[in-house]
This record gives structure tokens, C-alpha cells and sequence, in this order.
């Protein structure tokens, strides 16, 4: 073969433009999209590894099968780059991640070929067997195919979805891509020639023919059969725990051999009677060198130099929230052998490999497994441990039930530091860390609290290790602190209190969490307009400062609350309160801002706040509102 002088990239609009493109150019093709995505990620920053990883499982998926009828589903979407720029959106492949742009991950509104959207991982095998059956119920011949990864399969739902694809014995493609393992040369070659011959029609016929004279033998019989017929196989591709699931399991093949990929895709497409693995091994960052030489294989990054690598930085200013409280822990830790750490595989996300470099013994990385990480550590709590299930906003969603049950109902001290709380920018909705005060403060004896800034968070550090009477959590955003002095350790907070950090007597605004800097400003502005403003931190949702709250109410003729989450959090359990005690009746004016009852989209975060109106302008806004008054114009402001 040799080198085509036009870029057969240019020739591909949408994946049935692959048709056309002969098996012994895909390798050139892969090599044009690896360039375009790289090219596109280093302006953009994002998920480059993963994507690197799949270029030409992507092409040989979208070259064997008949997408968007057939469809296609990609797990957590860290690795649908390369999708994009084949189904009609490489002419914006450079707008991922920014306002008005792509988004960095799957999404149904976006293209016919998400037919599902995703962020969080391991739902791709649960989607795409609804996808099956709903096919079956229809009578439709079409084609289902679940990429998942290997971390992914860390998570039991992966494992629901393919022991009831099992039972059902529905037509579900499943392509297991390994990023984590190698094969040697010798070792793939024999593995893709197996994989080609187990995957032909042979095979799959001898197996459906032993599954249809055992069903008009009896059940006894049909077991027999069907394990001889397995056994025998597993002599020749290795019997695994999904053939045990009812999936007939082909691989491991190489995931960047077309050679080995396109013989495999087109047997399953043309054979398959059941649900099929098929166990593909890739590289992460493939193609790019600093992608695979880096520790992480560039898995999420900022925008980069693409000839060195070197990716950009932001001026160094105050410690990002997550370094401090990584830094906060590690010193508790060190001060007392009963804390241990957990993260559910965001160790670097969660600053918790701090912890792991220091106390190795005493931190626990569970994988993609949010949901065991909390019942883990009520575990260790019930044992009289002092467990830190370190877990994202957003992620922690996933183990809501855990949380009640085995954890708040028998009151068990484990503490929860919550990371990106509020917006988080370029990750768009699907990250954003809006619930988790709502769905924790209703819960009975949940100590609930937001850090206004570094020193508050070292603070809660501290609090939450020495709290042993129940749950206790603590939020904070992504990104850089505000600049503040930190303390050499943290102090001990006095629970459900907060603090007046300026005294006005017609304005009262009480923040819960980072968007005190912006009430400050707000107080000022107000101020010059003759309404003297007091500005609290109120550091507890959970349990309320009812004191505070008191005198806000009786000293003011404006309360607002202010808070980075959604209708039903800390405003919502204020407004309960004075309602209960009566303290609305006295004609004081309540206002609570929260983050906008929609999905925000992605966007820097200073702007996400602005549009939410949780800025400056936004909180004077609010209060002028409530006075029923214009805004007044002062000579301090243009």
C-alpha cells in the first residue's frame, strides 16, 4: 500500500463515507484522526488519552456497522473524540468543552449517533441492553454495541447489566476495551487467529445448534451439552467468568490492529445469535508520545504545546481547594493512626494520593465503585475508625442509598469531604456538583457544612476528624482558593454555628460556601447606596444556626441567603425555619439564591455564576428587588 496524497479524513463526513475506504488505508485514516484530535485538544484542553487510546476500534466499528440505525455507546464518553470527528462534527471538534461548543462527552441532543448520553461511568451495558430488547420488541434487525473500559467494569452495575443481558440472551454487542494490560507480539498474534476462528461461523453455529437439540432434550441435557461445548472451547480461548454470565467471550484481540479488529466485527455482525464480549487491548494516549510516556496518558488536560507536550498553566495564585484540604488531612492523619482515606479511582481528582504517598496503609483506592466505597467506610467506622470517603459532588449521587442506609439510619461517624461543589466549568452539567446538600441535609443527625474559603476548609479538616457522634460532611469547589492566610492546623468548629464577618442594620446576607467573596463585594456596593449591609457565613446547613438566624431576622429588614446548589438546600431549611417560628410574619423581606433550576451548560465558571445570577450584580440585584426599589446609582460605581 502506498501513501494517499489527499487526506482521506477530507473524504469522511459521516461513518457511510468509510464504506468506500479500502481496509489497507484504515491504518492512514487512524493516523489523520489521532493528528486532528491532538491538534484540536491542544487549543481546547480536555480528555485526550482515552481518546487516543480507541482511534481504531472507533473507524472499524463505524466501517462494520450501520450506525446511527446500528447503535453505537460509549462508557463514561471520555473516549468519544474520534466518534465526533467521524459523524459530522469534525468542523467544530475545536469548540469541545467551550460555551456554545461540543460537549466533551455523549449526548442525545448533540447528534443521531449519541443515541445515549453519557459522563458517569459503567451505563453503557445497561443502556444498550434496553436498546436490544427494545430492538426484539420491534422486530428489528439492528445492532447494539457497549464500549466499556476496564475501570469501568470495576463497577457493579456493569456486572447487573451483563448478568441480566445473560439470562435474557439478548443480541447485545459488548467490546470490553483493556488499557490497562499488554500482549506480546507472539502472544496477540495467536490470541487475534483464535478470537477469528472462535467468532466464525462454526463456532457460533455449533453453539446455537447444541443450545437447540438440548432444548428438545430436556434442561438436564441441554447443561451438559452446552458446558461440554463451552469446556471445549475454553481449551482453545480461555473460559472466563462472562461465558459463565451466558456471554460467548472473543479476545483478547489488539485493539489497533485492523487486521485483528475487522475479521472480529464483521463475524459478530454476520453470526451473532447472543450476546457477545469481545475483549479488545489498547494503548492510552496511542500515537502521541507524551500522552503515552505520561504517568496518566494525558487523561484530562489543559490546553498544550503539541510538538513538547508541555501543557499551559495557570499564574500561580492561592492553593487550589483540593490541594488544601489533601494537605489539611494529611496532617490530621499524621496526628492520629485511626484516619485512612477513600477515594473511588480519584486519587489525584480527590488530592488524596497526598494521603496515599504518606500513609500507604491507611488509604484505600476502591475503583469505580462509589457506592462500595461508602458502605467500606462505614465499615471502618462501625470499627471505630475515622473513614474519608473522599468523593466528587456529582459522584456521589451514585451511592445515595448507601449513604441513608448504611450509614446515616445506624449513625455512623464517616466523614464525607465533598469535592467540586457547585459549577465546574468545561464539564458541563453532567459534573456539576448542584444536589448534595439538598439529598444531605434531610436526613436526620447529618452534620452538613460548606467551606467559605481555604482557612474554613482546614478548619472542617479538623472538625470532621475530631467529630465522632454521626455523619459529617464538607463541601468545596474545584479549582483556586480566594488567597486567604491559612492557619498552621486547623481549629475545631463549634457544630451548627456560624459567623458574622461584617455588621450592617438595614441588609443581611448569609452565605453558605465559597460565594461569600461575592456577598463582600455585594456589601460594599450596597453600602455606597446607603442600605449598610451585614454579611454572614453560615459554615452549617445541617445542623442551622438558629441563633443567627434570629438576630438576621430581627436586625434587618432584607435576608437573603446565598449558596452554590439547588432549590431544596440550605435556603430552602432557613426558609423552613422562620416560616415555623413566625418570623416571616413580621414583614421581613426573605430572599434565597440558589443555582437556576435548569441544566447549565458548559462554560467558564465565572460566567456560569454570572448567568445564575450568584455574582456581585446578581446579590445586589436580588436586594433592590426585595426593597421593591431601582438600583440607585452612586458615584462609586460607572
Amino acid at each position: 500500500m502506498t501513501e494517499i496524497d489527499t487526506p482521506l479524513l477530507d473524504r469522511i463526513t459521516i461513518p457511510a463515507d468509510l464504506k468506500s475506504v479500502e481496509d489497507a488505508d484504515l491504518p492512514q485514516l487512524a493516523r489523520e484522526v489521532r493528528d486532528e484530535m491532538i491538534e484540536a485538544v491542544s487549543r481546547t484542553g480536555g480528555h485526550l488519552g482515552a481518546g487516543l487510546g480507541v482511534v481504531e476500534l472507533t473507524i472499524a466499528i463505524h466501517k462494520v456497522f450501520n450506525t446511527p440505525d446500528d447503535r453505537l455507546i460509549f462508557d463514561v464518553g471520555h473516549q468519544c473524540y474520534p466518534h465526533k470527528i467521524l459523524t459530522g462534527r469534525r468542523d467544530r471538534i475545536r469548540t469541545l468543552r467551550q460555551e456554545g461548543g461540543l460537549s466533551g462527552f455523549t449526548r442525545r441532543a448533540e447528534s443521531e449517533y449519541d443515541p445515549f448520553g453519557a459522563a458517569h461511568s459503567s451505563t453503557s451495558i445497561s443502556a444498550g441492553l434496553g436498546m436490544a430488547v427494545a430492538a426484539e420488541l420491534d422486530h428489528k434487525d439492528r445492532k447494539v454495541i457497549a464500549v466499556i473500559g476496564d475501570g469501568a467494569m470495576s463497577a457493579g452495575m456493569a456486572y447487573e447489566a451483563l448478568n441480566n443481558a445473560g439470562a435474557l440472551d439478548a443480541r447485545l454487542i459488548v467490546i470490553l476495551n483493556d488499557n490497562d494490560m499488554s500482549i506480546a507480539p507472539p502472544t496477540g498474534a495467536m490470541s487475534a487467529y483464535l478470537a477469528r476462528l472462535a467468532s466464525g461461523r462454526t463456532y457460533m453455529g455449533f453453539r446455537e445448534f447444541g443450545k437447540k437439540l438440548t432444548a428438545y432434550l430436556g434442561k438436564n441435557i441441554d447443561r451438559a451439552i452446552t458446558r461440554a461445548v463451552e469446556h471445549a472451547r475454553g481449551y482453545v480461548t480461555g473460559g472466563t467468568m462472562f461465558e459463565e454470565m451466558g456471554f460467548y467471550h472473543i479476545g483478547p484481540i489488539d485493539g489497533h490492529s485492523f487486521d485483528h479488529l475487522l475479521p472480529v466485527l464483521r463475524n459478530v455482525r454476520d453470526n451473532q445469535k447472543g450476546p457477545v464480549l469481545i475483549h479488545v487491548v489498547t494503548q492510552k494516549g496511542k500515537g502521541y508520545p507524551p500522552a503515552e510516556e505520561a504517568a496518566d496518558k494525558y487523561h484530562g488536560v489543559n490546553k498544550f504545546d503539541v510538538i513538547t507536550g508541555a501543557q499551559a498553566k495557570a499564574k500561580p495564585n492561592a492553593p487550589s481547594y483540593t490541594s488544601v484540604f489533601a494537605n489539611a488531612l494529611v496532617q490530621e492523619a499524621g496526628l492520629d493512626d485511626k484516619i485512612v482515606g477513600i477515594t473511588a479511582a480519584m486519587p489525584s481528582g480527590t488530592g488524596l494520593d497526598k494521603l496515599a504517598e504518606a500513609f500507604p496503609a491507611r488509604c484505600f483506592d476502591v475503583g469505580i465503585a462509589e457506592q462500595h466505597a461508602v458502605t467500606f467506610a462505614a465499615g471502618l467506622a462501625a470499627e471505630g475508625y475515622k473513614p474519608f470517603a473522599a468523593i466528587y459532588s456529582t459522584f456521589l449521587q451514585r451511592a445515595y442509598d448507601q449513604v441513608v442506609h448504611d450509614v446515616a439510619i445506624q449513625g455512623l461517624p464517616v466523614r464525607f469531604p465533598i469535592d467540586r461543589a457547585g459549577f465546574v466549568g468545561a464539564d458541563g452539567p453532567t459534573h456539576a456538583g448542584s444536589f448534595d446538600t439538598t439529598f444531605l441535609a434531610t436526613l436526620p443527625n447529618f452534620v452538613v457544612m460548606a467551606a467559605a474559603d481555604e482557612a474554613e476548609l482546614k478548619h472542617m479538616v479538623r472538625t470532621a476528624a475530631a467529630f465522632d457522634e454521626g455523619p459529617i460532611s464538607f463541601r468545596y469547589p474545584r479549582g483556586e482558593g480566594v488567597g486567604v492566610e491559612l492557619p498552621e492546623r486547623g481549629q475545631i468548629l463549634e457544630i451548627g454555628k456560624g459567623r458574622v464577618i461584617k455588621q450592617g442594620a438595614k441588609v443581611a446576607l448569609l452565605s453558605f460556601g465559597t460565594r461569600l467573596a461575592e456577598c463582600l463585594l455585594a456589601s460594599e456596593e450596597l453600602d455606597a447606596s446607603g442600605l449598610l449591609t451585614t454579611v454572614a457565613d453560615a459554615r452549617f446547613a445541617k445542623p442551622l444556626d438558629h441563633d443567627l438566624i434570629r438576630q438576621l431576622a430581627a436586625h434587618h429588614e432584607v435576608l437573603v441567603t446565598i449558596e452554590e446548589g439547588a432549590v431544596g438546600g440550605f435556603g430552602s431549611h432557613v426558609a423552613h425555619y422562620l416560616a415555623n417560628e413566625g418570623l416571616l410574619d413580621t414583614g421581613l423581606k426573605f430572599r434565597s439564591m440558589v443555582l437556576p433550576d435548569i441544566w447549565m451548560e458548559q462554560m467558564k465558571p465565572e460566567t456560569m455564576y454570572s448567568r445564575a445570577g450568584l455574582d456581585k450584580a446578581g446579590i445586589v440585584s436580588t436586594v433592590f428587588k426585595a426593597l421593591g426599589q431601582d438600583r440607585v446609582e452612586s458615584g462609586s460605581r460607572a
